[in-house]
């Protein structure tokens, strides 16, 4: 039976999926580091290896809604431990990949539908935090963060000392020995599920009993006819673009910068250290402040760092798209999930932050794909990060023109006990 402590309980299930962010997120941010390795041990070119990395990004995008809705029905746990499971044996079997086909179903189908956990993850941190969900899902997107900057180096140690083989071996192993046993005793649906403890975080939204906001829904389908949830999805669409582009070829696009992949590896974990900072910080302050200000902002910031890649060169750019980058990285991810879910409620939460996660990976995987046909045919980057700069623009407009404090529950009702 578990008792009252002095830790609220839900900061474990906080501290279980930092772990598992960590790894999923390290993991596909490291996809990149194989791309010459595989493209010259299998013969083929770079657009091939894009290919299976677009078909993950398009998987994982049709997938979140599917996994969003399961957890809506069955609860997140259960959805969350298949998950885990799937990830961790597909991780394995992906050594056994010997050519572009077979990688695309081990990492473009398995792993990338198995990751799909965008909706899940917000339906558990919505029930066990209320005052402080900016910063628990914040934290949460810091484990990518640490995830990055842990493994992305630790899988490039592996793959120049041992075998790109071993390194997903490796990978794989962690997630079954330590992850999932992990998920099995720590994840719980909700507070109810807790005897003798009442949690203080989540005794305002106890049953899903938190004020409802002007647009909350019983239908994902009523949420497509409001204005928010068209801007939410073209930011995130545009989120997907610029970072799936970045993450498969970033140590390519070093490479075409006579930067070696070991000091690209490194900068991309700084980018990562960077952004472990970053999205906890643009968590916390989401809650003293409107969240779309704070999400306009980020969008901004990322566009800087791709003029950064376009206006500098060698080592400069590198490093300088690392520190402004890494202070926009995965810093959405939270604010895009806690803006839906007081924007809309919770009845729906895991379907239609899926469909969100949709539209960012449908973006990344377009993207993933472009830059890879851009860069055989120009033998530069350069359009597709033009491409990034514009529409970065364009998310930010998007996001800044969100009417939060007139459609959020979070300022809605504060508005209506201050009028009353």
């Amino acid at each position: 039976m578990l008792k009252q402590t002095d830790i609220y309980y839900g900061w474990l299930i906080v501290a279980a999926l930092f772990l598992s962010t960590s790894l999923v997120i390290g993991t596909r941010q490291g996809f990149g580091i194989f791309i010459d390795l595989w493209s010259t041990e299998w013969g083929t070119n770079v657009s091939s290896i894009s290919l299976a990395a677009s078909i993950g990004w398009l998987v994982n995008g049709l997938a979140a809604p599917i996994l969003g809705n399961l957890a809506d029905k069955y609860g997140p746990r259960r959805v969350l431990m298949f998950s885990s499971i799937l990830v961790s044996i597909s991780s394995i079997l992906v050594a056994t990949s010997f050519n572009v086909l077979t990688l695309s179903i081990y990492y473009g189908f398995l792993i990338s539908f198995s990751s799909a956990t965008g909706g899940p993850v917000g339906i558990l941190l919505s029930k066990w935090f209320a005052k402080r969900r900016g910063v628990a899902m914040g934290a949460v997107m810091a484990g990518g963060s640490i995830g990055s900057l842990f493994f992305i180096p630790l899988l490039t140690f592996i793959t120049l000392n041992l075998s790109w083989q071993a390194a997903w071996i490796i990978i794989g192993s962690f997630g079954l020995i330590i992850v999932v046993p992990l998920f099995f005793f720590v994840l719980k649906n909700d507070p109810s599920e807790l005897s003798n403890f009442v949690p203080p975080e989540a005794s305002t939204i106890s049953g899903n009993s938190e004020p409802a906001g002007p647009l909350w829904v019983e239908k994902w389908t009523t949420a497509y006819r409001s204005k928010p949830m068209l801007q939410l999805s073209l930011g995130y669409f545009i989120c997907g673009i610029t970072t799936a582009s970045i993450s498969v070829h970033f140590i390519k696009w070093a490479i075409s910068q006579d930067i070696s992949p070991s000091e690209a590896a490194f900068s991309f974990g700084v980018l990562s250290g960077v952004n472990g900072v970053s999205v906890f910080c643009s968590g916390y302050f989401s809650d003293k402040f409107e969240r779309k200000y704070i999400l306009g902002m980020i969008y901004l910031v990322r566009g800087i760092a791709f003029l950064c890649l376009l206006l500098l060169s060698g080592p400069i750019a590198l490093w300088a798209f690392a520190i402004i980058g890494g202070m926009s990285w995965l810093a959405t991810v939270p604010l895009t999930t806690a803006l839906t879910s007081e924007i809309y409620g919770y009845r729906k939460l895991g379907s239609l932050v899926g469909l969100i996660t949709m539209s960012h990976q449908i973006g990344g995987a377009a993207a993933v794909l472009l830059f890879g046909i851009v860069f055989d045919h120009y033998g530069s980057y350069d359009l597709g990060l033009w491409v990034g700069v514009i529409t970065l623009i364009i998310a930010s407009m998007a996001s800044f023109s969100i009417s939060e404090k007139s459609v959020s529950s979070r300022f809605y009702n504060q508005s209506l006990s201050q009028s009353g």
